[in-house]
């Protein structure tokens, strides 16, 4: 079955970035002049998703209105002759079929899942975590949906990380099937280097089979008291198999400042508009700041 629908939690209270996320998401902190959540929202649809539930929670109102058609201010846009700007923000309404679902609870990854059983139904759907997105020839999620339809089974993105990050991450233990391919074994949410089986962390990007809702509504809470989906899909694992794929895709974490500061530097760069003079500007920084340290 060809996965169409996407799931995209998005109700994390964003505490790494307070002040700035106490009265706006961290999903629409800006990568230049786009929030985060769309780079991942077309992700999707460049993957050929059609339909996409964001799980939203308290205070997050403004990814809801930023997908929404604003028919006021096309209008002025038109008038005052700013027709592509005007295009470009009625676009925002028409990307895709967006829905919205709260997460009354901040109770987990797993749980946050859980909420989206109803609209997906009982077909495999695509989860795209709203902190993290990737750049590369083939959408991430793209490649992952093409190890899927050749397995049947669930796949999760992973990715090398250092050993000492593992307890950063969900981490798996791999058997390998080809370049970039593996079963999933075994999984571990947030090892300690000792406890952790590889170093292949599970990055935010899924394609699941709906089986894993069943296993939700009866998951325990796990570490930190959350219902985390690493365990239940490590439940999963137990009656049908769990693939997992390395994509090639440059992966920004901007769930985190530093990913996000890299992220903003290396986009501005890419563009047309501002790459050039930012480029120019930042090696005149570093030369002012060689210099500054010779003296």
């Amino acid at each position: 079955m060809r996965v169409r629908k996407a799931v995209i939690p998005a109700a994390g209270w964003g505490t790494r970035f307070l002040p700035a996320t106490k009265a706006q998401p961290k999903e629409m902190l800006p990568l230049v002049d786009t929030p985060i959540i769309q780079y991942v929202v077309e992700e999707a649809i460049a993957s050929g998703i059609e339909d996409i539930l964001i799980i939203t929670g308290r205070g997050k109102r403004a990814i809801e209105d930023h997908f929404d058609r604003s028919v006021e201010l096309e209008t002025v846009l038109t008038r005052g002759n700013k027709t592509d700007m005007a295009s470009t923000v009625r676009d925002l309404g028409n990307m895709a079929d967006i829905h919205f679902i709260r997460q009354k609870e901040q109770l987990g990854l797993g749980h946050a899942i859980y909420q989206a059983r109803r609209h997906v139904g009982n077909e495999p759907f695509a989860v795209l975590l709203g902190d993290e997105f990737y750049t590369g020839e083939k959408p991430c999620l793209q490649q992952l949906i093409d190890m899927q339809a050749e397995t049947g089974g669930s796949v999760i993105g992973v990715n090398e990380v250092p050993w000492s990050d593992v307890r950063r991450y969900g981490v798996i233990r791999p058997a390998r099937l080809g370049e970039r391919r593996y079963q999933a074994l075994d999984l571990v949410e947030k090892p300690t280097v000792e406890e952790a089986p590889s170093n292949l962390a599970i990055i935010g990007r899924y394609v699941l089979n709906p089986g894993i809702f069943d296993i939700l509504a009866t998951q325990a809470p796990g570490r930190n008291c959350e219902i985390q989906l690493t365990d239940g899909l490590k439940r999963l694992s137990e009656t049908s198999p769990i693939y997992a794929f390395d994509p090639v895709a440059r992966r920004y974490d901007v769930g985190e400042k530093l990913g996000y500061l890299q992220a903003t530097v290396e986009i501005a760069l890419s563009r047309a508009d501002v790459g050039g003079p930012f480029r120019e500007y930042l090696e005149s920084l570093i030369s002012r700041e060689r210099i500054g340290s010779q003296n």
